[in-house]
């Protein structure tokens, strides 16, 4: 898992081409959060993790509150979340997640990403099944064992602790991932956590090269383009 670890790591906001459209796509998720919970971030877990990494990605202030303001009215928009899954240039296995207002037109966006580089979109969770779902949650450290006394002593469950070149990663269920955050802040109290996502990670990857190589990232280019994706997950390494 390590391995793979070291090539996903990144969030997928890190390669959007334009600042606007990280700006976009964080209001939605913020958005849908607040819409979800409640629009405070001491009070939702959730909204509160994603106002954390939109300051980490410099998204500014006022895009944040924003967002955050139009959840607090009634009505507004009615984003709804959409998972497409298929096999991308070179045999790849890809899982695409969005937000919707408007489900034909992003089936048809994300259908033609995938036909323009003759890729195929797949029968819903027949590509995921060949991912692990997990919280992932990694900082700076070279204990591992102070880490997992901590996440024990408050009952949370992990599948993997891994601790390599000073950073410590923690692999816990989806369900277990605010409980572990909240477990690590309370035993370490300064603890400033460089990823914290529920996010898939493949369990084989693939290396790709050359022309393969060069269409794959065509087709992460379009997926990226793409106003409705949130989110994309991949087994491809780079030869």
């Amino acid at each position: 898992m390590g391995r793979i670890f070291e090539k996903r790591k990144h969030s997928i906001f890190k390669t959007a081409a334009q600042n606007s459209k990280l700006y976009s796509r964080y209001s939605k998720i913020l958005y849908m959060a607040a819409k979800n919970g409640v629009p405070d971030p001491a009070a939702n877990p959730a909204l509160r993790t994603f106002v954390e990494r939109a300051k980490k990605e410099n998204v500014p202030s006022h895009v944040i509150e924003k967002a955050i303001l139009r959840a607090s009215g009634t009505g507004g928009e009615n984003y709804q979340p959409a998972r497409y899954e298929g096999f991308g240039p070179g045999g790849s296995l890809v899982i695409v997640d969005c937000l919707t207002d408007n489900n034909t037109r992003t089936i048809s966006d994300v259908r033609n990403c995938f036909t323009k580089t003759g890729s195929k979109m797949s029968a819903i969770g027949s590509v995921v099944m060949m991912f692990d779902h997990l919280a992932v949650i990694s900082f700076a450290g070279n204990d591992e064992e102070k880490v997992m006394e901590a996440l024990f002593a408050e009952d949370v469950s992990i599948e993997e602790v891994e601790c390599k070149d000073g950073t410590i990663t923690v692999f816990a269920p989806p369900a277990e991932f605010f409980k572990a955050k909240t477990a690590l802040h309370k035993a370490f109290p300064d603890l400033v956590f460089d990823v914290q996502e529920i996010t898939f990670l493949p369990k084989e990857g693939k290396e790709l090269s050359g022309e393969e190589l060069a269409s794959f990232d065509k087709f992460l280019g379009m997926l990226n383009d793409c106003d409705d994706v949130q989110e994309i997950y991949h087994n491809v390494i780079r030869a």
